[in-house]
């Protein structure tokens, strides 16, 4: 063999947590140049936010309650003051003039939801939040006052969630304090549905586990479906069930906790249809005894809106997209070089299953990562999907290189131990790899979302971090999954080919399909920066393949290779940054082949009782171009189309586009393809994500 070899498994560890370190930087660094921002002005919502002053002419002195009022659509919600296991709650930031100080959120009394058996505090139909604004008693009347509020919260269906936003301007001016009948009605009825301040201290104590809470509650009123939701965090396990008995005039709650705690407790008391009291418990004694009244599991707190899926089911089916995922386009280059590891194994037991857990490790680590800066850009407000880093520029010049790297390996031009698939790659060159193609498996598999995986990933957008990062993992166990198998199952590994010549000109037919990937990405530069982005992605793998070529005939350290990408990284990321805003336009409907999608024009069609065939696509997705090619833009399916007159309607998620992203998560998906027909009459029918010409003239029957 050639080249340069790293020494020993350490040295191959250290270099692959190096590498992997300066992706985590680089995908943060990507993420830095494109902050997170607000809701697009127009842009429908999910759970939908207005604002309205009880009185647009406050009194000096005064207080002026604002209602932040929040409309879900059905199978959406939004959160109470403490979300619960998961979600965040509403969060407000005000510009008010001098002299207006806002008091805190007053929420209404919020209902119970659990999904994969975690607590979440929700609110399923229209409630306002309430604040109130002191006006400064030296306020001059007919002085205009600019109170201006930005508002984020949490929208989420039973599957997904996505972070939505709003800035309202509410305009004032200093007057007599005048509120009309109207207005007043319309904030009583807000006001019935806040909880109640309780009169007296509560008192709790906690034993082990468990905690119960002593509150003052008459005997003669009734006390039935009560459950405790706790504003103060990090105490409480909110899942677990909570009993309630009565002893004289106290109810007593038990519920679990989390640790030991002895400060105050704040929170919320619900019982019967809605009523709530808002309490204050404070270490102190607690009353034994009693009838027990009410017995709730977190899952029997408020009638069940619908089966909760289990988490062990959602990590199932991630396991499974995964394993599916080996079957898509876009993994058949990657699927090579694993064929040519798994020749090279020779049928060996011990060198089979190193290289199988090294080739995991890559794709466990890749997709964790990948789904952590996912799920942290989520909660910065950015409205990302599955493969959100293949529609950021600067994450596509890095691959791009990268793929033009390992072809020239492929070919030859270069050997490094631990990242090539050299000639005779030995014991320590070989698990590093493996890993480095598992990497390279998830990277070059975002583009594509298989079946079962839709549900799995838009259940990790709602779970907690922990349990989300688990379904990314599980994912990468499925794509995993058949070099295990082949590694652990000596029948299998038998019928794999034995190494001989024929693996040279097969190594090199491998680079046929990393050159053609790279081409890609070089188109896809320009999709996303305009025709710049053509230029600067043929200069940059040219000027990588030459070096490459320069380093090979002058016989130099194959150690330049890495400086030599670096600083062709370097300057790509200079020049991307500064290519202007409207480098970027979006495409004609003829480009796109059908009308460009947008709700308002879906919802003029299906009201019109037109048939429409609407399908999302991404010029970064393999599958998406698969099914274009082999049954979308088939003439047989246009003629099916015209003389049933179905409209197509055509979604491009190529550059990150909130509007669509959100209603893909309505659909229960991160990521592109999504097919809908949408027949005359009646609910969308999702299509499978391969397509065949028969599906889609099957439509027009």
């Amino acid at each position: 063999m050639t080249g340069t070899h790293f020494q020993g498994n350490g040295r191959a560890i250290l270099a692959a947590f190096w590498i992997g370190a300066l992706g985590l930087f680089l995908l943060a660094l990507s993420a830095a140049f494109h902050p997170a921002s607000a809701q697009i002005p127009g842009a429908p919502q999910n759970v939908r936010a207005t604002v309205e002053a009880e009185t647009a002419v406050p009194a000096p002195g005064d207080t002026v309650t604002i209602a932040i009022i929040m409309d879900p659509k059905p199978g959406w919600h939004d959160y109470w003051l403490n979300p619960g296991d998961a979600g965040t709650p509403l969060e407000l930031e005000w510009t008010l003039p001098e002299g207006v100080t806002p008091g805190p959120i007053r929420a209404p009394v919020p209902e119970t939801l659990v999904v994969s058996g975690f607590m979440n505090h929700i609110y399923k139909a229209k409630h306002a939040f309430l604040v109130d604004l002191q006006i400064a008693p030296k306020r001059q009347p007919g002085k205009k006052l600019d109170i201006k509020v930005n508002a984020r919260w949490s929208a989420c269906s039973d599957l997904v969630c996505v972070p939505e936003s709003g800035s309202f301007t509410i305009p004032l001016t200093v007057g007599d304090g005048t509120i009309t009948v109207e207005q007043r009605t319309r904030f009583d009825q807000w006001r019935a549905a806040l909880p109640v301040p309780l009169d007296r201290q509560a008192s709790y104590a906690i034993n082990g586990s468990a905690i119960s809470i002593a509150i003052p509650f008459p005997e003669g009123a009734a006390a039935d479906k009560v459950w405790f939701f706790p504003q103060t965090q990090n105490v409480f396990r909110y899942a677990a069930p909570q009993t309630a008995r009565r002893t004289g005039n106290w109810l007593i709650l038990t519920g679990g906790v989390d640790k030991a705690f002895d400060g105050q407790i704040d929170g919320l008391l619900r019982f019967g249809d809605g009523q709530g009291i808002e309490l204050r418990a404070v270490p102190g004694s607690v009353p034994s005894g009693g009838e027990v009244v009410s017995v709730l599991g977190a899952d029997s707190a408020t009638p069940p809106s619908g089966n909760p899926t289990s988490f062990a089911l959602i990590l199932a089916l991630s396991i499974l997209g995964g394993l599916l995922l080996n079957l898509m386009p876009c993994v058949f280059p990657i699927l090579g070089l694993k064929a040519i590891a798994i020749a090279k194994a020779g049928g060996d037991e011990r060198t089979a299953r190193r290289d199988a857990w090294a080739y995991t490790a890559g794709i466990l680590l890749s997709c964790l990562a990948l789904g952590a800066i996912m799920l942290g850009l989520r909660a910065a407000g950015q409205e990302v999907g599955w493969a959100f880093q293949l529609q950021d520029p600067f994450i596509v010049f890095v691959l791009l290189l990268l793929m033009v790297a390992v072809t020239a390996n492929l070919v030859g031009l270069f050997e490094i131990g631990g990242i090539g698939a050299g000639d005779r790659l030995t014991r320590q060159g070989g698990a590093a790899g493996s890993f480095w193609t598992g990497v390279l498996a998830a990277v070059v598999a975002t583009p594509c979302t298989g079946p079962f995986m839709a549900a799995a990933i838009g259940a990790a957008l709602l779970l907690p971090a922990a349990q989300a990062l688990l379904i990314f993992a599980g994912l990468g166990l499925g794509l995993a999954l058949p070099f295990l198998a082949i590694a652990y199952i000596p029948a299998l590994r038998a019928r794999m080919p034995r190494p001989g010549p024929w693996m040279v000109t097969f190594r090199k037919w491998m680079a046929l399909p990393m050159a053609l990937t790279a081409l890609a990405l070089v188109w896809l530069l320009g999709q996303l920066v305009g025709g710049a982005g053509w230029v600067l992605g043929a200069i940059a793998a040219a000027a990588m393949l030459l070096g490459i070529i320069i380093i090979k005939r002058q016989q130099a350290p194959v150690s330049l290779i890495l400086g030599l990408g670096s600083t062709l990284m370097i300057m790509g990321f200079l020049a991307l940054d500064r290519l202007p805003n409207s480098a970027v336009t979006q495409p004609s409907v003829a480009e796109l082949g059908g009308e460009a999608f947008s709700e308002e024009k879906l919802a003029q069609l299906r009201k019109g009782g037109k048939p429409v065939f609407l399908y999302f696509t991404a010029d970064w997705c393999v599958t998406c171009k698969v099914n274009e090619a082999a049954a979308i833009d088939r003439d047989e399916t246009k003629k099916a189309f015209e003389k049933a007159a179905i409209v197509t309607m055509v979604g491009d998620y190529t550059r990150r586009d909130p509007v669509i992203t959100r209603f893909l998560a309505k659909h229960g998906r991160s990521g592109v393809p999504l097919y809908l027909y949408y027949p005359p009459q009646g609910e969308a029918k999702i299509l499978p994500q391969i397509l065949s010409v028969s599906d889609l003239t099957g439509l027009a029957n």
